[in-house]
């Protein structure tokens, strides 16, 4: 018996033994390549590099819940930043619920980018939501404080205006020309529906509340006349409500239509 299994351990081990003399040996690969010019090296690197995405850019409207905390801004947009997204606007304050804040945020890039982002911020602890409203029916406003010169370009070398006053042609001129152009840009902010909210002899600050689309037509309008300071709150967004009986696309009818009726004057 125990020859016998001797033979069969002998000659299974032959036949692996013809088996290994019957394989080709495989021809030498140097793997240890380096480039002999620098024209070599850099084909290289580029036959190397990973293709480049040339998807669009595209706008989107982040809405982020979070805790009303220190240090949550600076973690929201320095994930952004890591990832090479630039912030258009951010407008962040609390709402209804004291420990809860709302953060809208306006930044263009490539989707898939967009998604990611939006995906690690949901990862930090301090944010509770983050919902994307590029594909959603939305509210959109903005809010605008602007000053504008009320005195004419021909007039901004004097000093003042009151001090042409005690010379009854110079200081006539000077008073109507403010007069007419201050006339003129109330009016101007009557056809937007913004308010005057202070008036003085050389200037005049106006608040508008609107599309940002609306804000920009204001704003190249008033460029004539001399703006002298500028400040706008950033977009803010919120869903419209739901009608029955009315499809998706009917909500949107504002931002698809090539008109835009808020930009027109009223009447």
């Amino acid at each position: 018996m125990s020859s016998l299994i001797y033979k069969r351990l002998f000659s299974s081990s032959l036949n692996s033994l013809q088996v290994r003399r019957r394989r080709p040996r495989l021809p030498f690969i140097a793997t240890n390549i380096t480039p002999t010019s620098a024209k070599e090296a850099v084909d290289n690197i580029l036959y190397n590099a990973p293709p480049i995405n040339n998807a669009p850019l595209n706008r989107h409207t982040l809405n982020c819940l979070v805790a009303n905390e220190p240090g949550v801004l600076s973690r929201v947009s320095g994930i952004l930043a890591g990832r090479g997204i630039n912030i258009e606007s951010l407008v962040v304050a609390r709402t209804e619920v004291n420990d809860l804040s709302r953060m809208t945020i306006v930044i263009n890039g490539q989707d898939e980018k967009i998604d990611q982002a939006r995906k690690q911020l949901e990862d930090i602890v301090p944010v509770w939501a983050v919902l994307d409203y590029s594909a959603i029916a939305c509210v959109v406003r903005e809010m605008l404080l602007i000053k504008v010169a009320t005195v004419p370009h021909e007039f901004e070398s004097d000093d003042s205006i009151l001090q042409d006053v005690e010379h009854q042609a110079d200081g006539l001129s000077s008073l109507v020309s403010s007069s007419l152009q201050r006339q003129t840009i109330t009016e101007l902010a009557r056809l937007f529906q913004a308010r005057v909210v202070d008036v003085s002899m050389e200037s005049v600050v106006i608040e508008l509340a609107a599309k940002p689309s609306r804000i920009d037509a204001f704003v190249e309008l008033l460029k004539p006349y001399g703006i002298l300071e500028a400040a706008r709150s950033g977009a803010m967004a919120m869903p419209r409500s739901h009608i029955d009986g009315l499809t998706d696309n009917t909500a949107v009818i504002e931002d698809s239509e090539g008109v835009d009726a808020t930009m027109l004057p009223p009447g």
